[in-house]
């Protein structure tokens, strides 16, 4: 039997199994819908980003929200339907390319999208690993797992708690894999993202705070005490640990957004400049590749 290879898993499918090759999962309950709709609180002025438009079942409720609508869809046989439903509408961009590869709008824009499973993380990476685009805020259906991760009290990821620095990340509810077609293996969640009004960093030092936090959860399990080692000395550790006033040892992956930002004020007031932590080229030049 001839097979066909996922491009971003690199599984083989079987002929006869829905054409799937991008984790796609395409939603159809109408009432799902709406509900997203309305959680995105669209203003008419705005530009919406649909990543993975699929056939438009988000698309055709924000064509008569937004101002504009970027429909991104890498699925030949979705685009003509697309193409098909919305082209009269003077509002509407379907962009027929990889989302990985799209150009984000050099203009504040919002996301509402159901995003490929299979490229979730990169997805949000594209979005926040960099401040000074010009995402606004989203509300995206994900694979139930990432939202978790993406929201949850104990942090292994560096780019998660980056992230936080300037973006709200909730966990709304999660989805039942019964609202998709076809249905995948494990259930959904609906995260909304606003841009912080305040940023905890400023958004001109973010790649100073990669550097950063990079360096402490290199072992999330960690204490401050050994995992500030070499980049802070003793009594700076001993000064910051008054400042979190943290009662007792906790690994490092547990510290709130809110303790990151005074950790990253500490390195900055107390800490010379030639001991902080400089994030690896090879890293450095994936997340400036996500702009």
């Amino acid at each position: 039997m001839n097979k066909k290879v996922n491009k971003y898993r690199r599984t083989k499918i079987t002929r006869g199994e829905p054409p799937n090759f991008s984790g796609q999962h395409l939603m159809h309950n109408k009432k799902l819908i709406s509900e997203i709709i309305s959680l995105g609180e669209i203003e008419k002025r705005e530009t919406v980003l649909d990543l993975g438009a699929g056939k438009g079942a988000l698309t055709s409720s924000l064509i008569h929200k937004a101002g504009r609508v970027l429909a991104v869809e890498y699925d030949s046989k979705f685009i003509a339907v697309l193409k098909e439903n919305f082209d009269c509408h003077s509002n509407i961009n379907i962009i027929h390319q990889d989302i990985l590869k799209i150009h984000l709008p050099k203009e504040p824009f919002v996301v509402i999208s159901n995003i490929p499973y299979a490229i979730t993380t990169p997805i949000m990476m594209k979005l926040l690993n960099n401040p000074l685009n010009y995402f606004q805020r989203g509300v995206i259906v994900m694979e139930k797992g990432a939202a978790k991760r993406f929201t949850s009290n104990y942090v292994k990821d560096p780019y998660v708690i980056a992230w936080r620095m300037w973006f709200d990340i909730r966990y709304v509810k999660g989805i039942s894999r019964k609202n998709f077609s076809p249905p995948p293996k494990v259930d959904s969640a609906m995260v909304k993202i606003n841009r912080k009004a305040n940023p905890i960093v400023p958004y001109s030092d973010y790649l100073v705070f990669w550097g950063l936090v990079d360096y402490v959860l290199k072992n999330p399990q960690l204490s401050l005490d050994y995992a500030l080692r070499g980049a802070f000395t003793v009594p700076q550790i001993k000064r910051l640990k008054r400042n979190l006033r943290l009662k007792k040892e906790i690994p490092v992956a547990e510290l709130t957004e809110e303790q990151w930002g005074i950790l990253y004020e500490t390195m900055v007031k107390h800490v010379p400049k030639f001991r902080w932590p400089r994030i690896r080229k090879e890293k450095l030049n994936h997340y400036r590749r996500q702009k």
